[in-house]
């Protein structure tokens, strides 16, 4: 059994976790930011990287210490090199860095969607390789084939904003505080989903990918209007949502034999989202695995996962090992159009 420290600062979240290869999550502890970023609509990456300087080295302490360990019996310690905001990734990744020198410890300079990907096996251990992975959260909106640890194939992506993305932006345009998907959950509760004409881009196409831009301006409109209930804005808009992400999965089942769907990443925590995808999966025959909500968004005990992975898998990382804001889990994939393209 190895034991491995996670380490995660890609946004606006600090987290260390101890995870053991097999499942066993001795300690997390978390620090979010959002009353930081709460003024300015969305997360500020100066402000994240400094935080992160202050909050991670005493995560670090903290889990060291419930967990009753010292840094000489772990195994190996994974950190969060990328893709995210350059400054705050330099943050885990240099600190990883650091407790593997003084250590003599294995570095895993995990990929933050790896971990986003792996994630359903650390609370699933009957989920076998492949799976379908349609990875959805703020940064991203990606359908992959799971073939194994490193190995992923990309299907679909988004040719402009990620779904988490056009939550944010909407729950500003409605006065909603961020993080958006929360808050648009809420208020999506008291509306009618089928108030509000908002477009479903790029549904019924033979393309592949996804596109939440065009929603977003709608929902401007929308709101400029002043004719429509914030509540069913939130709610059409949410619903909107879900049909273009059901409709963009249904194409790549078509594309996938894969047996299991699985949806992760922040935007997985949405009920709605969770409750569609679990329909289309049965109507396709396809078994359904959704991480529970707080293994959804960004976290260490998924980095920690995913670097355990990849250290069974002799996959461990030199002092070297860049940071990167940009890093794509399947390097082959063809470029797609659009300027806001998220690899």
């Amino acid at each position: 059994m190895a034991l491995i420290l996670g380490l995660e600062s890609s946004c606006d979240d600090s987290a260390a976790a101890l995870v053991t290869s097999d499942r066993q999550i001795l300690a997390q502890a978390i620090v979010g930011q959002n009353e930081a970023h709460r003024p300015f609509g969305g997360v500020v990456p100066e402000i994240a990287a400094r935080a992160h300087v202050e909050i991670l080295p005493g995560l670090i302490r903290q889990v060291l210490a419930e967990a009753d360990v010292s840094i000489s019996e772990v195994d190996a310690i994974a950190a969060t090199a990328g893709p995210g905001l350059i400054g705050g990734v330099m943050v885990a990744l240099l600190a990883g860095k650091g407790l593997s020198l003084s250590s003599g410890k294995p570095l895993v300079a995990v990929n933050h969607l790896e971990g986003h990907a792996l994630s359903p096996r650390l609370v699933d251990p009957d989920l076998q390789f492949p799976y379908l992975l349609l990875l959805a959260s703020g940064g991203h909106c990606q359908l992959l084939e799971v073939r194994g640890v490193g190995d992923y194939s990309r299907l679909a992506t988004t040719i402009d904003d990620a779904a988490g993305e056009a939550f944010d932006k909407a729950a500003k345009l409605l006065g909603l505080p961020y993080p958006g998907g929360p808050a648009i959950e809420e208020l999506a509760k008291d509306g009618d989903p089928q108030a509000v004409p908002l477009p479903r881009p790029l549904v019924g196409s033979g393309e592949p990918h996804f596109s939440f831009a065009g929603l977003k301006s709608a929902v401007q409109r929308a709101v400029a209007a002043g004719t429509y209930k914030p509540a069913d804005i939130a709610a059409s808009f949410q619903q909107a949502v879900v049909d273009c992400m059901v409709d963009r999965t249904s194409v790549a089942l078509e594309k996938s034999d894969a047996p299991t769907l699985v949806v992760a990443g922040g935007v997985a925590a949405n009920r709605a989202l969770r409750s569609a995808l679990a329909e289309l999966a049965s109507a396709n025959g396809r078994r359904f695995r959704v991480p529970p909500a707080w293994l959804c968004t960004d976290n260490a005990a998924m980095i920690a996962w995913a670097g355990a992975e990849r250290f069974a898998a002799g996959k461990c990382d030199g002092l070297d090992a860049p940071a990167r804001a940009r890093w794509p889990l399947d390097e082959a994939a063809e470029k797609v159009r659009g300027a806001g393209v998220k690899a």
